[in-house]
């Protein structure tokens, strides 16, 4: 079967943004662009935390209500969630009410306040660990690679919650540190252009 599916201006796609409608603007401006905004790095990072055992479908559509729960995902503030905020947030309807998922984000906010101590910013971290292009499998062949097998046991060693290596290669998917458009997805050019033209952080 063809990685690729025509989109409704008749330009091939990656065929997984056809399974559902709000698939396809994530995909075509969000999906592979590279990010160096430490709250979309820890937003994206959390979000994950939230999808594992669910459909991406389902946090996508619950973004906007996440986002504001969690306050924009500003670790800093996160950082400083209580009880009666674990408790607030259980009791959200427009989230993904896991009190383990919930404490891990908060958790995790907190190494991420360290993490930027120690490294500058997320992004630079982060940006650290892009992969090589000799490090590339064939686009959307891989759910994990020895990059994300090598950050999720860093991460995991500086204390992060719910960062598996398959959980860490969606990450690098979606914020750009590798390009996993199928070869001719119309936005794999637009995802490489962008790609060359990013200042890597720290770098």
């Amino acid at each position: 079967m063809s990685q690729t599916i025509d989109g409704p201006d008749g330009q091939p796609r990656c065929r997984w943004c056809a399974s559902a409608p709000e698939f396809l603007p994530y995909h075509d401006r969000e999906w592979g662009f590279p990010v160096s905004y430490d709250q979309r790095l820890f937003e994206k990072l959390s979000l994950e935390a939230f999808q594992s055992g669910l459909s991406w479908r389902t946090i996508l559509a619950k973004r906007e209500n996440f986002r504001a729960a969690f306050k924009g995902f500003d670790f800093h503030r996160v950082a400083r969630f209580t009880e009666r905020d674990v408790e607030r947030l259980l009791a959200d309807p427009g989230i993904v009410r896991h009190r383990g998922k919930i404490e891990a984000v908060i958790h995790n906010a907190r190494c991420a306040q360290e993490m930027a101590k120690a490294e500058g910013s997320l992004a630079a971290y982060f940006w650290r660990h892009e992969p090589g292009p000799g490090e590339l499998a064939p686009p959307q062949t891989a759910s994990t690679s020895a990059t994300s097998i090598a950050l999720s046991k860093d991460l995991k060693k500086r204390g992060w919650k719910f960062v598996g290596p398959t959980t860490v290669y969606a990450f690098l998917q979606a914020m750009g540190l590798i390009n996993d458009h199928a070869e001719g997805c119309v936005v794999r050019a637009e995802v490489d252009r962008a790609r060359r033209a990013f200042r890597r952080p720290g770098g």
